[in-house]
């Protein structure tokens, strides 16, 4: 096999945010075994510095932090990065999960957890990237194309009205399936197989979640959807038409 046919690219990074140095080290030690580069901070006032330096694809996210917590580092972190973020707690509530979702979470895992699941969630969140990422042969333009809304795979990108529009790639993906299947009616379980996997586990209110934040940036009022509309007891369906 030739250099230029081997598989160089660089291993993922993930950037371990949890002040319990138990939890550090093992999910270090696992996620070094499956070939990532990790790096660790213990605090929430030094995320965001770190998440510049070191540019993780994943951050795992503890919500426990001393000081700075972990929702208010998501909140500033989604300012300016579009980067997954796998949120950890120790409280299983609801709320905590819907709050960690709702400031812009991709995923979300209750203490005590197994750290097999921690690596297969993360492998699933860059699956999708890697899978978006594709190079392809010749340039093609892929971008759909609305009235209001223009949205690129290749580049991940979204326009409303010609305006960049910065979405998390968890509402991204989202937006692309629903679009791709423009006119259907696509219920919460497809939804799930499609942006997260069929062998991924969650309770299909997450969806709704990602879709109410989804509206606050492409719809020009979110109470009256017009581009994402709610079938009820159905799913969710993309109205635009095509250019």
């Amino acid at each position: 096999m030739s250099e230029e046919d081997t598989d160089c690219r660089p291993s993922p990074r993930v950037l371990i945010v949890d002040d319990e140095p138990g939890i550090v080290k093992t999910l270090t030690a696992y996620l070094v075994a499956e070939a990532y580069e990790v790096n660790s901070v213990t605090n929430g006032a030094d995320v965001l510095s770190t998440v510049r330096s070191f540019l993780p694809d994943v951050v795992i996210l503890d919500v426990m932090l001393p000081g700075l917590n972990g929702v208010e580092v998501l909140r500033r972190l989604r300012q300016e990065s579009s980067v997954y973020v796998l949120m950890l707690s120790a409280r299983g509530e609801e709320t905590d999960r819907i709050v960690g979702l709702r400031m812009g979470a991709d995923d979300y895992v209750t203490k005590p957890f197994s750290p097999r699941e921690v690596v297969a969630r993360i492998a699933t969140l860059l699956r999708r990237s890697r899978t978006s990422a594709s190079l392809m042969p010749e340039p093609v333009d892929n971008t759909l194309r609305f009235p209001n809304i223009a949205i690129d795979p290749d580049s991940r990108q979204v326009w409303k009205s010609n305006q960049l529009v910065e979405l998390t790639p968890t509402e991204f993906d989202l937006l692309h399936v629903l679009a791709v299947n423009r006119g259907r009616v696509l219920s919460r379980n497809q939804l799930i197989d499609h942006v997260w996997g069929s062998d991924y586990f969650i309770d299909e209110r997450v969806v709704d979640v990602h879709i109410r934040r989804l509206r606050l940036k492409i719809e020009d009022d979110p109470a009256e959807s017009r581009i994402v509309v709610t079938v009820r007891s159905a799913g969710y369906r993309f109205e635009e038409k095509s250019r």
